[in-house]
C-alpha cells in the first residue's frame, strides 16, 4: 500500500515546504531571523531594493523546492532499453 500512498505523501511534503516558506515573513514579525526578516525590515523602512531581492530569493527557493519534491514524487522508471538496430542490407 505504500507505493500507492507515495504521491499523496509527497504532495503533503510539498505543501508543508511551501507553507514553511510563506511563514518566513510572518515569523519575522515576532523576531525570527533569515530572509523573512530582511523582507519585513525592508517593508517597514520602505526599502524596495533589499526587500525585492530577499523576496525574489524566497520565491526562487520555493520554485526549486517545489520542482525537487515533484520530481521525487514521480515513480522512477528503469533504464530505457533500446533494441539494437538491424543491420542494413548491403
Amino acid at each position: 500500500q505504500m507505493p500507492m500512498a507515495l504521491p499523496s505523501i509527497m504532495t503533503g511534503i510539498n505543501q508543508t515546504l511551501m507553507l514553511s516558506l510563506s511563514m518566513a515573513v510572518i515569523a519575522a514579525m515576532i523576531g525570527a531571523g533569515g530572509l523573512g526578516a530582511v523582507v519585513f525590515r525592508s517593508i517597514t523602512r520602505v526599502e524596495v531594493g533589499p526587500g525585492f531581492e530577499a523576496g525574489l530569493a524566497i520565491v526562487l527557493l520555493a520554485i526549486l523546492l517545489d520542482r525537487l519534491s515533484q520530481n521525487l514524487a514521480r515513480p522512477s522508471k528503469g533504464p530505457e532499453r533500446v533494441a539494437p538496430r538491424a543491420p542494413e542490407p548491403a
